[in-house]
């Protein structure tokens, strides 16, 4: 992968201890991979004390997602024109004191509204950060390692996210699961200023309103139609409604794009391969990995009778493996190329999902989950960091957070695909099942193997995707 050398005098971040920075800038991205999975685990203790029916507690996830979602372009292009540094820290506050909100929240309506300021800020948030790291870490070969220290975190949270949600739920109570992002954000908040002491040079051009509205809302409008699939199914009337709105918005969208003087996303930008490659397989990798956690964690419970403590303890190996290889990552990148280890990373993954498959209604945890789990951390770790390095390959400084709203954006959306599309099969062959006279248990475990069959799809295909790249 051919990486743009920034010069230092001209675009590039000042920081006085690179590595440092890149380890506190991680912490805040450990934070919003947190934040997605250690609210599931206290919805149900959340939902009594407030008293929220399943449909008002469906909204405290997307009042979360529909802003983070719907925002992470326009938020990687503010970062471009105001400064990464600046639009970073901006984010953090906002993430730090909507999660201060929610705590402290006693009504419903108040816990919504702050988790969609959550959502907003963390579209603020993850874009600069990605753009702050590729501008730190300009080499290729340093760049590599930054995003396996980068992954690794990620890892970190979403494993701690489930393992958390079940003990500071059960130990102090829901209003734990966020008020625990308040002394990592203050920390983050504290640091940043010292470490990064300048933002790179910015062109200050006319943002692109018209742009930024019609693909905020084709967003949004995805997002919330791949939502309302998995509630309401694929032909009511608001998934329809929602669906009509995206497409007629996405291509007002590209009408302005291919007219204005200073896009919001310069359509050129595209013609880069490996960007182009990069996030159509970080869309996929997001399918089949939030599909799968999702899966994973009810199959664990409902199925096996675990606990949330011993569900979220049960998938410590996976992250754990996710970890290794991130940290494994540059060097395999370097003896293989980053087109061979990301095809690899992605058909280790694919294997360890058909391996899980298998699991039955009386799966025992090290005979049938213990090595699909570790399959699966392996091939995400690797999938993930090169996945992302491919995403932002040759992007200039001007472009860096557009290109970390894109991965981001990416992301979201391939997960709310994923996990619209796989929940929607799975609950159809449960039903079918339950309907032929099978037990709750056995139509359950099929079910879940349905969605772990659709998720490795979803990686061979993102391996095949990956063959278009151009290797390093």
């Amino acid at each position: 992968m051919s990486t743009t050398v920034h010069h230092e005098s001209a675009t590039s971040t000042r920081s006085t201890r690179r590595w440092l920075a890149l380890g506190i800038l991680a912490l805040a991205q450990f934070l919003v991979v947190l934040d997605a999975s250690i609210v599931n685990i206290a919805l149900p203790v959340l939902g009594a004390q407030l008293g929220m029916d399943t449909v008002a507690l469906a909204w405290v996830i997307t009042a979360y997602v529909l802003p983070f979602g719907g925002l992470l372009l326009l938020g990687g292009r503010l970062a471009d024109r105001y400064g990464h540094r600046r639009l970073f820290l901006i984010g953090t506050i906002g993430f730090v004191l909507a999660s201060a909100l929610a705590g402290l929240s006693i009504t419903s309506g108040m816990l919504v509204g702050a988790r969609a300021i959550q959502g907003a800020s963390a579209a603020l948030l993850a874009p600069a950060a990605l753009a702050l790291v590729t501008q730190l870490f300009p080499l290729a070969k340093d760049r590599t390692k930054a995003l396996g220290i980068w992954g690794a975190v990620a890892g970190i949270g979403s494993a701690a996210g489930v393992l958390l949600g079940g003990v500071l739920t059960a130990a102090i109570g829901w209003q734990a699961v966020f008020f625990v992002n308040l002394p990592i954000g203050i920390l983050v908040i504290a640091l940043i200023p010292s470490l990064i002491t300048r933002d790179p040079a910015s062109t200050r051009t006319r943002l692109d309103y018209p742009g930024a509205a019609t693909i905020t809302g084709a967003l949004v409008a995805t997002v919330g139609a791949l939502s309302a699939i998995e509630q309401v199914g694929l032909l009511h009337p608001l998934t329809l409604g929602l669906i009509g709105t995206a497409v007629i918005l996405a291509i007002a969208f590209v009408f302005i794009e291919r007219r204005t003087a200073n896009p919001l996303v310069p359509l050129g930008v595209f013609r880069n391969r490996n960007l182009t490659v990069g996030n159509i397989v970080m869309l996929l990798v997001g399918a089949a990995m939030v599909a799968l956690f999702f899966a994973l964690s009810v199959y664990m419970q409902a199925v096996l009778g675990y606990n949330a403590l011993t569900a979220g303890l049960t998938q410590l190996p996976l992250a754990g493996a996710l970890v290794i290889v991130a940290g494994l990552a540059p060097s395999m990148v370097g003896a293989l190329g980053g087109r061979a280890t990301l095809i690899g990373s992605l058909v280790v993954l694919a294997g360890g999902l058909a391996w899980l498959a298998a699991s039955p209604s009386d799966a025992i945890f090290a005979v049938h989950i213990l090595g699909p789990s570790i399959l699966i951390g392996a091939g995400l770790g690797g999938a993930f960091i090169t996945g992302t390095q491919l995403s932002v390959d040759g992007v200039e400084g001007g472009e860096a957070g557009l290109a970390g709203g894109l991965v981001n954006t990416s992301q979201q959306i391939g997960g709310a695909l994923g996990l619209a599309v796989l929940a929607s099969i799975a609950t159809a062959r449960t039903s079918a099942l339950e309907t032929a006279g099978s037990t709750a248990v056995d139509a359950l475990t099929s079910g879940f193997s349905w969605v772990f069959i659709g998720a490795a799809a979803f990686a061979l295909v993102a391996a095949g995707v990956a063959s278009l790249s151009k290797n390093a």
